[in-house]
Order: C-alpha cells, then sequence, then structure tokens
C-alpha cells in the first residue's frame, strides 16, 4: 500500500514546499564524488589499510547567540516541519560550510519510539547558574547506602510505541519519501560504559569511598547495572528493535560507524536492517548486539587508579563488550594509565586519546592495531583569541606522535566560539593545511 495515497499530511504548502526543496539538495550533495572519497576513506581506516587522517568537528554543543548553525535561519511554522528542516539544513551546511569528513549520504533516518522506566528511585537536581548555557548542577543521590538501600533499587521496564513509529515513517514518506530514502535507524543510548548511571545513584565521591568503605556493596551495584543493560540489550534483540550502525552513523565519542566487519553472522551484505513497520512484509534478518558498535567509558572515575578500575569497573564493562561487534573505548577521560587494563576490553577497535591524554604513551600503545581517536582540546577555538598558531602547532605535534598510526582528529565538546561562529569551519581547514603538509 501506498502511504504516500493513506495518509493525509496536514502541512502548510510553503513548509511542504521547503522540506521538499532542502531534500533536493541533500539528495543533490550526496551524488557529489567526495561523499564516495570519505566513505572509502573510513573504511579504510576502520580496517587498517589507509593512511588519510579523518578530520570531524562538531557543533551541536555551542551555547553562543551566534552559531554555525543554528535554528534561527528555520522558515516552517510547523513544529514537525521545523524539526525535519534543521536536520536538512545541518547536512547541507556540513557540507557546503564545514566540509569536514562527515559523509552525505542520500536518506532520512527514523528511529524507533522507545521508552524506558527509571530505576525505582530518583535523584533530587539542584541546578546552579543557567541550564542552557552549560550550568553547574548537583544532586542528592537516591541511595545513600549501599546495604541499607540497595533494596529500593528496581530493574528498568521498557516499551515501544509501533504506532507511533509507523506514523512518522509515513510523514516522512509522504514529503520525501520519492526524493530521499527514508530508513527506520538509529540508536537507542549512547553508552553502556555503566558509570555515569552509578554516580546519579549513589553519588561520585559516594562511588569512589564505596571501593574502600563498602567494596562488596559496590560490586553488588554494579552488577545490577550490567544485568539491567544487558536486558535491555535482550529486550531491544527479541523486539526487533536494534539497527544496524555500520555507516553514516554517530558511534563512539564522536567517530563515524562505517566499517565492513558489521554486521556479523553471515548476514546477506543486502540484508533488511530493522524489523518491518509494516507487519505484512517479509521478516527481516534480526539485528542482535553482536552486529553492532558499542561505546564503553568510565569519566567519572578518571581519579580512580587502575587497580581499582580493574576491580570494580572494568569487569561488567568488559562483560557487556563481548556481545557487542566492535568497540570503541572511552571519551573526555585519559586512558594511558589504566591501558594495561583497557586493552583487554573485547573486540576494542578504536580508543579516544583525550586532550588531558598522554599522546606518546598512546601512541605507542595503540600503533596500527587500533584507531587512534584524537580529540584536540576546544579550549584552543574558543578563547578570546583565535591564536592559529597554537591551532597549527597542536595539530602538528598530534601528527608528529601519531604518524604510523591509524588516526582521527575530532574537535569536540565545544560550548562556545567566542561568538565567532567561522572558527570551526576555519579550524576544519586549518587540521587538512597541517595534514597535507605532514605528508
Amino acid at each position: 500500500m501506498n502511504v504516500h495515497d493513506t495518509m493525509p499530511l496536514h502541512l502548510a504548502p510553503r513548509d511542504r514546499d521547503i522540506l521538499r526543496q532542502l531534500g533536493a539538495r541533500k539528495a543533490e550533495i550526496a551524488l557529489h564524488p567526495v561523499n564516495e572519497e570519505r566513505r572509502r576513506a573510513w573504511l579504510a581506516l576502520d580496517c587498517g589499510e589507509g593512511d588519510r587522517v579523518m578530520v570531524l568537528a562538531e557543533h551541536g554543543g555551542i551555547r553562543d547567540a551566534r552559531r554555525p548553525f543554528s535554528g534561527d535561519r528555520l522558515e516552517c511554522v510547523d513544529g514537525w516541519a521545523r524539526s525535519v528542516e534543521a536536520g536538512l539544513r545541518a547536512d547541507i551546511w556540513l557540507f557546503e560550510q564545514l566540509q569536514d569528513d562527515h559523509v552525505a549520504e542520500p536518506w532520512l533516518n527514523a528511529g524507533w519510539q522507545v521508552s524506558c522506566s527509571d530505576y525505582g528511585v530518583q535523584a533530587v537536581v539542584h541546578q546552579g547558574g543557567d541550564a542552557t548555557h552549560m550550568g553547574s548542577r548537583r544532586w542528592d543521590p537516591p541511595i545513600r547506602d549501599l546495604d541499607r538501600d540497595f533494596d529500593k533499587l528496581r530493574p528498568r521496564t521498557f516499551a515501544v510505541d509501533r504506532d507511533a513509529t509507523l506514523t512518522a515513517m509515513e510523514r516522512l514518506e509522504n514529503v520525501l519519501g520519492d526524493i530521499l530514502q527514508v530508513r527506520l535507524r538509529g540508536s537507542h543510548y549512547w553508552t553502556m560504559g555503566l558509570t555515569w548511571r552509578a554516580i546519579e545513584l549513589i553519588g561520585l565521591d559516594h562511588l569512589m569511598l564505596t571501593m574502600y568503605d563498602q567494596p562488596q556493596g559496590l560490586h553488588r551495584l554494579m552488577a545490577f547495572l550490567r544485568d539491567d543493560h544487558q536486558a535491555f540489550s535482550d529486550w531491544l534483540e527479541t523486539e526487533g528493535l536494534y539497527t544496524l550502525n555500520n555507516e553514516n552513523d554517530y558511534i563512539g565519542s564522536g567517530s563515524m560507524g562505517y566499517t565492513a566487519d558489521l554486521p556479523r553472522g553471515g548476514r546477506p551484505a543486502d540484508a533488511p536492517v530493522a524489523a518491518p513497520v509494516d507487519t505484512s512484509a517479509d521478516t527481516p534478518v534480526p539485528v542482535t548486539a553482536a552486529d553492532l558498535w558499542v561505546l564503553l567509558e568510565s569519566q567519572e572515575t578518571v581519579g580512580v587508579g587502575p587497580e581499582f578500575f580493574e576491580e570494580f569497573i572494568f569487569p561488567y564493562q568488559s562483560s557487556l563488550a563481548a556481545r557487542f561487534g566492535k568497540t570503541y573505548y572511552g571519551c573526555c577521560e585519559p586512558v594511558d594509565n589504566r591501558w594495561h587494563v583497557i586493552e583487554r576490553i573485547p573486540n576494542l577497535a578504536r580508543v579516544s586519546v583525550s586532550p588531558w591524554a598522554d599522546q606518546e604513551a598512546m601512541a605507542a600503545a595503540l600503533g596500527r592495531d587500533y584507531v587512534f581517536s584524537r580529540k584536540p582540546n576546544p579550549t584552543l577555538i574558543s578563547t578570546g583569541v583565535f591564536d592559529e598558531r597554537a591551532i597549527r602547532a597542536d595539530i602538528r605535534r598530534t601528527l608528529e606522535i601519531a604518524r604510523g598510526c591509524r588516526l582521527e582528529i575530532i574537535m569536540k565538546d565545544v560550548h562556545t566560539l567566542n561568538e565567532e561562529p567561522e572558527r570551526l569551519a576555519r579550524w576544519v581547514r586549518i587540521a587538512r593545511e597541517e595534514i597535507d603538509k605532514a605528508g
């Protein structure tokens, strides 16, 4: 049945025209040969057959009044149309203005509408400053004593709204389906790292102190969280809600998912990648965790020694990683002092080298076996003076240290450009110039 004939879309003609014009521009951009070059370069980086340094820059966290791309330029009136417009304009801006190694693909993604309960308890949050401008916050953790309060915790429950998902898909198809492929594809979580959930429940200082005061209680909590995350993954598999993340998908802490290693398990390359929203359709090959990238990180334990990380965090992360096809490890935390532990993570493929990491140690450790996922310090492009010499020196240092490694450089966690939005694209051009000079 043709969704264009069965679902009227109550959308003003002007809004519809704007979306279709933007969709046509995205489809045109996707045909540009630079996208095929970038796609091949990402695949080569992942399998270790290429030496091209990949460059990415993120803009979503910038809180300036003047941003590289923002909703201020949206023209649609309808709220749903504005959200679609924002995504299309962002994709076009990435290609035309930022010009990093994001790939423009000829499709739109819509994800399953999934919801999760809490753990039966909730923290009381106190917000300081302006929350829209990255203000501070603190919270009163609901679990004060692991031995006394543990039984307050309840495993999460999960639900999917299939009708709402189908409606969202049909609406996109109705407006843009003849211009761009509409796909059911999206993630259900950012990380399986566990420790953020732990500090929400017991607090950051308590997490550290319980390693001494209540070690068995902390092991019990980490096992509970591991089992809960595993149960969520099992539920997603059983319900047919996992979709692949092996292409132009955000994976890890800033990278792209392009890989020839996934999906695993002998799935045909052209097999469907999600359960059908039309139950009359042929049953697709189900996606499992073994077909997917997973992110693990433990930023909250940056002040914890490697021996305590190995005892209280690693076993639970490791058992989760074993379920997945490929693992990206780390975010903002430096991992050089715990590398001898992290290198045992199953299916490890990419490792975050944060601004606070020892680059020399990480280059020696990663070699050609793993992708060196470098995150420069965003302060370099955020301060009052945009010091190009300092920026170039920083990039050159990484290029020198990581020579011979499989390298991606990702400018992320940028919250201000000092009201000079052109800085982000300028950083991309500087990075490319220094990469070209380095040969």
